[in-house]
């Protein structure tokens, strides 16, 4: 079994996938490493679309934004993911917010991308977090009710190419002993 340092190092954004069906076995295993993702309180604000239809697809690709590099990835994966959380959830108790930020949403969306893009590539399955997009236009085109926000689109298959590392800072450039 690969050990999880190796998943977190070797993972990608991938943007160019095998014309190969994503079996649902599969599907539903990354999925479930959805569903056991640490949220704030265990509210699990996170919904997700699983889209498979090539004209939602299409018209999910209008809504990218002209520089966007994964423009072509909305359309070539066989499956996109749609995370949308429900806001005023998390990070709330009884009705009202609890932290300097807000709305907690965003974090715990943050989390459970994490654990599809690792679980993905843990099952030799490429991914990529698309978040520049026009986010109210896809919302509409999914139906995503009122009170959640459609937070990112992740392309997912077989990838066609990985790309090498990018250069990471080393460990004593970001952290720091005792005070900032």
């Amino acid at each position: 079994m690969t050990d999880f340092m190796t998943i977190l190092k070797e993972r990608r954004s991938v943007r160019k996938y095998e014309e190969k069906d994503v079996p649902q076995e599969i599907l539903d295993h990354i999925l479930e490493a959805v569903r056991w993702s640490p949220s704030w309180a265990n509210t699990q604000c996170w919904e997700v679309v699983v889209i498979k239809d090539s004209e939602i697809k299409a018209k999910l690709q209008e809504t990218m934004g002209s520089k966007n590099p994964a423009t072509k990835a909305i359309v070539n994966a066989p499956v996109l993911l749609a995370l949308c959380g429900k806001r005023k959830n998390s990070g709330y108790y009884s009705g009202a917010v609890t932290t300097k930020f807000g709305d907690w949403f965003m974090f715990d969306l943050g989390i459970a991308t994490q654990s599809i893009c690792l679980a993905a590539h843990h099952l030799g399955l490429g991914t990529v977090v698309v978040g520049l997009f026009d986010h109210d236009q896809a919302k509409t085109i999914l139906n995503v009710p009122d009170e959640y926000e459609l937070v990112a689109l992740i392309p997912l298959g077989y990838p066609a190419k990985i790309s090498s590392a990018p250069a990471r800072r080393e460990i004593q450039e970001f952290t720091h002993l005792n005070t900032f």
